[in-house]
């Protein structure tokens, strides 16, 4: 099985263009089942032997252990991915993941702020008022160190977030070629290794502009241990490149020393990003190429964000709501 599973994620990699997070999500999910398929001290189950009974038997299972709905579908697609594969290659004849019928997902609106909160919340970001607040004298002096070299770079990545709508692997993905500073328009690599264009504004243009010179000092810092990345965007403060989870620690950071009520975090960013757009008025096909969608039904998920808006301005302002 094992052997399986890698020849599987080969072809996710090089076949399917499958990005980094996809793959470990996969690997993980097809790594769980295996161990599922093999009980202690017993040889693991023949792929050919696998059928609908033994995967309801491993969604019961996955229940039992208290998964919530969300992963348990996960897991299900990777396996029905997984099977396809299979069959393809003539491994085994059906699919048996299919059979199963995918656990019913609630529908949840995404909370974001409105337009005015993110343009208060990123003001407050450009003069300097989300700074944490240094509990002892070394501490103090250790934040005042990195405090401008670090804000800086974090209003840059917020502000993006936000101006172009792209996903965090997107964003920690950008090298120095894919910026075009004097068109204000970055080149990203989204979902399948598909490539696309998208614009910023004025105010991400002025937060990287104060950036620029920020990642040189943090290029140049000698940290033996560090592997440099001289072509990334966005660097930490070893000088090597930022990576998704370091993103999403920083974008929470700031929600919380904002005071603000948000369950922030990157994806939020990009959901704002388009709602903010609907409701100006953008057509949901630019927005759908903007976010780099294949289906229009995935950027029309925002639609219920922007009415759910629209319905709590209603409610609170109509006389007779």
């Amino acid at each position: 099985m094992k052997e399986l599973i890698d020849k599987f994620i080969d072809y996710l990699k090089y076949e399917r263009n499958a990005s980094p997070h996809t793959i470990r999500e996969y690997r993980r999910d097809m790594q769980q089942f295996a161990k599922f398929l093999t009980p202690p001290g017993e040889q693991t189950l023949p792929l050919e032997q696998i059928d609908h009974r033994v995967i309801r038997e491993y969604v019961g299972y996955m229940y039992d252990r208290k998964l919530d709905k969300a992963s348990v579908a996960r897991r299900l697609a990777s396996m029905r991915t997984f099977f396809k594969y299979c069959v393809r290659e003539k491994y085994v004849k059906r699919n048996p993941a299919r059979l199963i019928a995918t656990p019913k997902l609630p529908k949840r609106i995404p909370e974001i702020p409105t337009a005015e909160e993110m343009n208060g919340f990123l003001d407050d970001m450009a003069r300097g008022k989300l700074t944490p607040t240094a509990k002892s004298h070394r501490h103090r002096r250790a934040a005042g160190a990195n405090a401008n070299i670090l804000l800086k770079r974090d209003r840059a990545i917020v502000e993006l977030l936000y101006a172009a709508g792209i996903r965090v692997s997107e964003l920690v993905g950008l090298n120095l070629q894919d910026v075009d500073r004097s068109r204000q328009m970055l080149r990203v690599m989204g979902k399948g290794r598909k490539e696309r264009v998208v614009p910023y504004g004025s105010k991400a243009q002025e937060a990287l502009e104060a950036y620029w010179p920020i990642r040189e000092q943090l290029l140049a810092r000698r940290i033996s241990r560090a592997k440099k990345s001289p072509e990334a965007v966005f660097l930490n403060s070893s000088g090597a490149r930022l990576q998704d989870r370091s993103v999403h620690l920083l974008v929470r950071k700031y929600a919380r020393l904002a005071n603000a009520n948000w369950n922030l975090h990157p994806h939020s960013l990009r959901h704002a990003f388009a709602t903010h757009l609907l409701a100006d008025g953008a057509d949901l096909r630019a927005i759908q190429e903007l976010l780099g969608h294949v289906s229009l039904s995935t950027t029309q998920r925002y639609t219920q964000a922007s009415v759910k808006q629209l319905m709590d301005v209603y409610d609170k302002a109509h006389p007779h709501a």
